[in-house]
């Protein structure tokens, strides 16, 4: 069983820029794909991006261009840089171990981290 920890999020205006970061415990997660999700008020959670054992990676059409994951397996930790927020990003961040043929997650959800994108 694998615990994540996800922290980084705030208030930041819009075309400002987040880290948010996905902490691992109890099990390695180097040998997973790691998804970001995220959801807002109202909606479904959704895949942001993922990131496979081989650092292959994966984006959400929304935040391409925008949005860079990435890991690094010695601190068992996932991150995901956010760079020109848009209102529309607002929402609650949150990871999981996913299926690399289609990202689906399977771990239990934490607490998540808040983000929210206002002037």
């Amino acid at each position: 069983q694998v615990q994540f920890v996800e922290s980084g999020g705030g208030l930041v205006q819009p075309g400002g820029s987040l880290r948010l970061t996905c902490a691992a415990s109890k099990t390695s997660i180097s040998i997973w794909t790691v998804g970001w999700y995220r959801q807002a008020p109202g909606k479904q959670r959704d895949l942001v991006a993922g990131i496979t054992s081989g650092d292959r990676t994966n984006y959400a059409d929304s935040v391409k261009g925008r949005f860079t994951i990435s890991r690094d397996n010695t601190k068992n930790t996932v991150y995901l840089q956010m760079n020109n927020l848009k209102p529309e990003d607002t929402a609650v961040y949150y990871c999981s171990r996913a299926r690399t043929s289609n990202y689906s997650p399977f771990d239990s959800w934490g607490q998540g981290t808040q983000v929210t994108v206002s002037s």
